[in-house]
């Protein structure tokens, strides 16, 4: 579509006047309020390629699917996280809205009523649910496992820490797709079924009581980890922080430095580098606090002629619907990983998510994914295919009330969207962000219909592209309405947006 350039600002402004009025499919030409429309977005296109050199693919179209306006919108690009709206809706097609992820403690023996020693074996199974044990989000935790445990009579443990999932060891490891350079940083953690507190260890660190001092852990996340932080700093006089830490063999985790009697608490971060490891001290802590006693050395069993596998205990996750909506608002890498092994498998889940998005937008040349967090550089989709995809997908059985699984305009990755418009729900949409990719697609409400928007740019100027999508978005959405939410009562997420508040250390 050839583009036309807006030469004067009140031109724009009668075009986005005009453009309110609901978009209707062009007969013999286009009619005004589309022409109009169009007019508006070459005159935006035109500042925004000017702005943000490289390149750009965007599709606008009505809810149905037709293209109002475009730019090389066949041409596979990288999408980042918007990936996250194929990997979600794929899940639910295959999981469903209400399924959920099990955590237990399964056992092979009797419960020795003198003692309350449980005689046999016993294992924890993890499943891959990436909201277990985290304390400051919400969610279902170890302390629940060992307090049914209690409250079954269980008072004793015998034997080292067994981790299993229903498809075999529970692991997790960090995934090929993903570039080597992101490794270690904390929207990349290790990815597998043995996952708690999202992989990632939290602690804080305030100064001692006086100079001299050893200065006190005073929250940690998951809980537990205290067993494996050793602090060797010391409290001085003043206000500087000049602490950090080291993570030394058998985990440990040793805080250095200096810090002082006046400084502000200081928290670190850090993905986990051996889950099982993390694990074992949190698990342990959850049995001291339900008054479960565990003796952990190896090679002690208490053996038991029983040959029938018990649940002991079990937790359940919330719905899916409730943790895609999460994944979503936080474009949290490894919700999404999980859900993609739950829906697909851990042989080449990627592969099904692909076929998933080719056989739902009829895109066979526009669309590969190689994981489903958007992280990888592997990754291709065309605005087409993604556009294609949010007319197409709420049609389908799996897919009733998927929009309200996007984050709502102001909330999460669409804080910037808090201003600029009506008010919140006017926009349903996903964010992508990469060190060479901005992407933005989503729904837009309008007084008179819906508009479907993939705006997808590849090069150096990522910021720069990114406040001109923010820009469209308000400028199609000045006059928007919310989004109906199709009758689907998706439940309000638990957890929140930030990470700023530990709890507090026992």
């Amino acid at each position: 579509m050839a583009l036309l350039r807006v030469r004067s600002s009140l031109l724009v402004a009668v075009a986005l006047a005009a453009a309110s009025a609901r978009l209707l499919p062009a007969q013999a030409g286009p009619d005004p309020e589309t022409r109009a429309l169009q007019q508006a977005l070459d005159g935006w296109y035109a500042q925004a390629s000017r702005s943000a050199r490289g390149d750009w693919a965007i599709a606008i179209a009505s809810q149905d699917g037709q293209l109002l306006w475009s730019h090389e919108a066949t041409r596979p690009m990288i999408p980042a996280s918007t990936v996250k709206i194929f990997t979600t809706g794929f899940a639910r097609s295959v999981l469903g809205g209400d399924a959920r992820r099990r955590t237990r403690v399964i056992g092979t023996g009797r419960i020795d009523s003198t003692s309350g020693t449980w005689v046999g074996t016993w294992s924890l199974e993890l499943n891959g649910d990436v909201t277990l044990e985290r304390p400051t989000r919400g969610g279902p935790s170890l302390a629940d496992l060992a307090q049914q445990l209690r409250a079954d009579g269980i008072r004793r443990l015998v034997g080292p820490l067994n981790v299993i999932s229903q498809s075999g060891p529970a692991g997790a490891s960090y995934p090929d797709a993903w570039s080597k350079h992101h490794r270690g940083r904390l929207f990349a953690p290790l990815i597998g079924s043995l996952t708690l507190n999202e992989n990632v260890l939290s602690f804080a660190v305030a100064p001692g009581s006086r100079p001299g001092a050893p200065p006190r852990l005073v929250a940690e996340s998951p809980l537990g980890v205290s067993e494996l932080v050793t602090i060797k700093a010391k409290t001085v006089l003043g206000r500087s922080s000049r602490l950090r830490y080291q993570l030394t063999a058998g985990n440990r985790y040793v805080v250095m430095g200096t810090i002082g009697t006046r400084a502000r608490t200081r928290g670190f971060s850090s993905t986990v580098q051996d889950p099982r490891a993390i694990l074992e001290a949190s698990w342990s802590y959850s049995l001291r606090q339900a008054g479960v006693d565990w003796q952990r050395a190896s090679g002690l069993r208490a053996p038991s002629p029983a040959t029938t596998t018990t649940v002991l205990a079990e937790v359940i996750s919330e719905p899916f619907d409730s943790i895609a909506s999460e994944v979503n608002r936080r474009s949290l890498n490894i919700g999404a990983e999980l859900l993609l092994r739950w829906a697909g498998g851990d042989d080449r889940p990627a592969d099904r998510l692909t076929a998933h998005v080719q056989q739902i937008t009829g895109e066979y040349n526009s669309v590969h994914l190689v994981d489903g967090s958007g992280l990888s550089h592997d990754d291709r989709a065309s605005p087409q295919a993604f556009i294609s995809y949010l007319a197409k997908f709420p049609l389908s059985p799996g897919g009733h009330g998927y929009p309200m699984l996007l984050p709502a305009n102001g909330t999460g990755t669409l804080r910037k969207l808090a201003r600029g418009l009506p008010g919140p729900g006017v926009v349903r949409a996903k964010t992508g962000t990469l060190g060479d990719a901005a992407t933005l697609t989503g729904y837009l409400g309008r007084q008179n219909g819906v508009l479907l928007i993939s705006l997808m740019y590849n090069g150096p100027a990522v910021y720069a592209a990114r406040q001109q999508q923010w820009k469209l978005f308000r400028l199609l959405g000045a006059e928007g309405v919310m989004i109906p939410d199709d009758s689907m009562g998706v439940s309000t997420q638990f957890g929140g947006d930030s990470r700023d508040t530990l709890p507090d250390k026992p």
